[in-house]
Formats: structure tokens, sequence, C-alpha cells
């Protein structure tokens, strides 16, 4: 294997989660209880574009280009964070999700839909995409895919 990092090692998978894993998990954790401290002046945007503020660079500039085209596309979604990535949520419900590669130590970043998403097409479908630039193309074809799957 060469340098880079992988999300988790065999080794890593059959002995349970990984490093990486269980921080998310402790995120959402965090997440949770803060939600329910949260008053009614919170304001989840705010914790969104922090966490985005924190990323390292490449994904901090893919993470904030995607949250504009969300929040473009469908500004009736929620900005939340979702274990300790930013998310958008319909109902109170996580419809899409941004993770960024760095936090998973992966190659590249993921746009990701959740089941809430109306994406159904026949019996097969992606449900997230691999993501390493934002170039006008990919910008429209994501606002289209969030605009489909907020409904």
């Amino acid at each position: 294997m060469g340098s880079k990092q992988t999300a988790g090692t065999l080794d890593e998978a059959q002995e349970g989660f990984t490093a990486q894993e269980r921080a998310a998990m402790k995120d959402r954790a965090k997440e949770v209880r803060k939600s329910s401290r949260r008053g009614p002046k919170a304001d989840p945007e705010a914790e969104v574009l922090e966490k985005i503020a924190e990323m390292a660079e490449g994904d901090r500039l893919l993470a904030a280009r995607v949250h504009e085209i969300v929040r473009t596309a469908a500004p009736q979604l929620t900005p939340r964070l979702w274990y300790g990535m930013p998310a958008y949520s319909k109902d109170g419900k996580v419809l899409c999700f941004f993770k960024c590669a760095g936090k998973f130590n992966t190659r590249y970043s993921e746009f990701g839909f959740s089941d809430v998403a109306s994406l159904d097409e026949g019996s097969f479908w992606p449900s997230a995409y691999a993501l390493t630039e934002i170039t006008d193309d990919v910008a429209e074809r994501l606002a289209e895919l969030v605009r489909k799957a907020a409904g």
C-alpha cells in the first residue's frame, strides 16, 4: 500500500470500528446531546459553517461550494451536523450530506443521500457520489439531484 491511509484495514474491520469511525460516532453523540440542550435561538447553519471552516483547505473548498449549491437549490432544507459532517434535513430527517476525505483518510470526498431522498429510479440507483472537484457541470448536476431529492 502507498503512504496514503485508507478508511480502515481488514485487520481493523475484523476488530471493530476504525479510529475514524469511532470519532464520527463520538461527534454524533455530541450533536445529539447539544441538540437536546439547544435553545430556540440556536443556529444550526452557523454550526455547519463553523465545521466547514475547520476542514483542511481542499475539503473546506468542496464543502463550502456544496453548502452554497444545496442552500440555493433547496432552501427549504435545514443545515445541520451529522456525524460531524455537514448535512441537510427535511422534516427533521437527514436528506443529503457531505463527507470529507480528510476525516476518514480517503482518496475523495463524497456527497450522499439518505433513503429520505426522492431519487428512486427503478430498482437500482446511486445514493452517493465521489467528489474531487466542483466544475460548473458538477455544480449543475448536484443542484439537479438535490432539487429532485428534496421533492
